[in-house]
């Protein structure tokens, strides 16, 4: 078997630990694929090597699907970690944000409580985010249960929590086809829309069919599409944060949006 080495000398304790147990809490029966951990230590993991082919129309269908039924196998709470995660990462090997795990009541507090509030503290700490930013993120941190709409009556869903395009390879399906192989985790328990509105971010091959099929395994709530943004927020924050440039800006119209947007009918 190929094997692939993640590694980075003084990564956080319990780093590769965590997506290790992030990946392995993903593997539902009936769900996508997730590469395979061989191994995993304080400085390295190892996985199987995928070997990568084209997306197809069928394959992203077919991964909505089973995306459905992994965000149904669930999470004990929002803000849950996977069994074994020591702590919560968000981000690249070079610069992991911590992100904070636990048990929270609702999904609009720990959005606010485990994702909004650190990423803005962050932003300040790092002076990317000025104090009239600060204030825009309090201002959509009060509004978090309106703007979530329908969709805050769902229950916790088993998230990868980083799902964008480059965290989903496409490779030979054993006995023809391809499938979709996720990895690099940010596991956690959280909403389902947030895995769909990370596809959506950086441009997921074939999303259309990928969401259609989602739908069509596991009912989305009314006015999802318009919610995207909401779910963007965060990971447009913390791109800010590491990155700065454009990013910056496109937080700044976010929360601008979310501020101002009219909270949906339940």
């Amino acid at each position: 078997m190929e094997t692939f080495v993640k590694a980075r000398p003084g990564a956080p304790p319990g780093y590769f630990r965590s997506e290790a147990a992030g990946l392995r809490w993903l593997a539902v029966p009936g769900g996508p694929r997730v590469v395979e951990v061989l191994d995993a230590g304080q400085a390295s993991l190892t996985l199987a090597r995928v070997p990568q082919v084209p997306a197809t129309p069928a394959a992203a269908a077919d991964l909505g699907r089973r995306l459905a039924v992994m965000h149904d196998a669930g999470a004990p709470a929002w803000g849950a970690l996977p069994p074994g995660a020591d702590a919560g990462f968000f981000g690249p090997l070079d610069d992991p944000l911590p992100v904070p795990g636990g048990a929270w009541d609702t999904w609009a507090e720990f959005y606010c409580e485990a994702r909004l509030e650190p990423v803005c503290a962050l932003g300040r700490r790092r002076g990317v985010f000025d104090r009239a930013d600060e204030a825009a993120f309090d201002a959509v941190a009060a509004r978090l249960g309106r703007l979530a709409g329908p969709a805050a009556d769902d229950a916790p869903a088993r998230l990868h929590g980083d799902l964008w395009s480059g965290n989903v390879l496409w490779a030979p399906r054993p006995g023809g086809g391809t499938q979709a192989v996720l990895i690099d985790p940010a596991a956690h328990g959280g909403h389902r829309e947030c895995d769909l509105a990370m596809l959506a971010l950086f441009g997921a091959p074939h999303l259309a069919e990928t969401l259609a099929a989602y739908d069509g395994a596991h009912t989305l709530a009314p006015g999802w599409r318009e919610r995207v943004p909401l779910h963007h927020l965060f990971p447009v924050a913390a791109h800010a944060v590491l990155f700065g440039g454009g990013y910056v800006g496109q937080t700044r119209r976010l929360l601008d949006l979310l501020s101002t947007r009219a909270a949906p009918a339940h």
